[in-house]
């Protein structure tokens, strides 16, 4: 009996650039080939590959070209270069991380949606982006047999925007690294001095991207410094790869600049010791499909003030201080509260751990084999 072949959609295995479709990749994909030495499974890049990304021997590298970072690509690479692939190694399903599928086989495909930020906020991304994922995600939801997503809030998106049966669509919540947890006051000193002259620190985490609200934690931080006798700082942690012109106009208008500190892009490693040292987590986009930050830093055991926007609160529960991300006063308001009150800093922790234990890439990866499995048996 032929070995049973899957597919999957590796390109956001990048070595030193995980975000977020990569550690999704990076979980789900690890965890599945190590549970099924049984299966044959052929990773599709776009690029060269790191070696410790082939994570057992069931496992076959391809790389396709030409590499898709740009929608003229995304077309290229998944109606030719993919439908070819799939082809020539018969493979049985395709599973694909961020969503994108081939629209020119016959082969199974399954598309993780993790939200549809694009279509609630379309001049957020450059126009071609836009235009792109506006055209074809629909496509690609009809064409799934089957949909993942990271959220109950994010699955009810899908179906209204996309008209979508809902038992098409299946909700496995994002895991958090285990490695993220608590440090010890030594520990979290020796980060703040690295980090911030010594000072605590509110701590922002996600790419530089404008409905990650930056703009208006920037302009409430100063506000807050202005207004109050504290010493904690921002620090900022992120790839600045979408800052423009009007974050750059808000920053130089504030006058609390030298408390507001840059690190761009950080290693793993390094995040999860600058989460656990932080003050609180200030963490105010305007649309997540989950919010990954925000389940990070609780399993560190920080505070969270976070946005009551979208998934958020399915994520955060009743763990997080929560702030309206539209209005200034009510962010103020959230950054007072927490910097000045230590026992409501050490209650949000305590629930924090405790709702964290909700997110398991294990039980995550279990739930994605499942909906792999159903649609193979049909």
């Amino acid at each position: 009996m032929e070995k049973l072949r899957v597919g999957i959609n590796t390109r956001f295995l990048l070595p030193d650039k995980m975000e977020g479709f990569g550690w999704y990749t990076f979980e789900v994909t690890k965890r599945i080939v190590l549970a099924h030495p049984e299966v044959e499974f052929f990773f599709f890049f776009d690029r060269k590959y790191d070696p410790k990304f082939i994570f057992a021997n069931n496992v076959t590298p391809v790389v396709l070209n030409p590499p898709a970072r740009h929608p003229i690509l995304f077309k290229i690479w998944f109606n030719y270069s993919i439908t070819k692939a799939l082809k020539k190694y018969k493979i049985n399903l395709f599973f694909s991380p961020d969503g994108y599928l081939s629209l020119k086989t016959k082969v199974k495909q399954i598309g993780v949606i993790h939200d549809l930020n694009f279509e609630h906020f379309p001049n957020d991304l450059p126009k071609k982006d836009s235009k792109y994922l506006r055209t074809y995600f629909p496509k690609f939801a009809k064409k799934a047999v089957h949909i993942l997503t990271v959220s109950e809030f994010s699955k009810k998106d899908i179906v209204d925007q996309y008209s979508i049966d809902a038992k098409k669509i299946t909700v496995a919540y994002n895991g958090i690294n285990p490695h993220f947890k608590p440090l010890d006051s030594k520990q979290q000193r020796l980060v703040r001095d690295q980090y911030c002259d010594g000072s605590p620190f509110i701590l922002f985490v996600g790419s530089i991207h404008p409905r990650k609200n930056l703009k208006r934690l920037l302009q409430a931080f100063d506000h807050f410094r202005d207004e109050n006798d504290s010493e904690t700082q921002l620090l900022i942690v992120g790839d600045r790869y979408w800052w423009n012109d009007e974050l750059q106009d808000a920053f130089d208008g504030l006058s609390n600049k030298k408390s507001i500190h840059f690190t761009g892009h950080l290693n793993q490693e390094e995040l999860i010791r600058v989460t656990a040292s932080a003050k609180f987590l200030a963490y105010l986009s305007y649309f997540e499909g989950f919010g990954l930050p925000v389940g990070e830093a609780m399993q560190a055991g920080t505070p969270v003030l976070a946005s009551n926007k979208t998934s958020i609160p399915e994520v955060g529960g009743e763990a997080v201080l929560y702030a309206d991300p539209y209005s200034l006063e009510s962010i103020i308001e959230g950054i007072e509260k927490l910097d000045s009150d230590s026992h409501l800093r050490a209650e949000l922790a305590e629930k924090g751990l405790e709702q964290a234990k909700k997110f398991n890439w294990d039980y995550t990866a279990e739930q994605v084999w499942k909906v792999i499995q159903n649609a193979l048996s049909k």
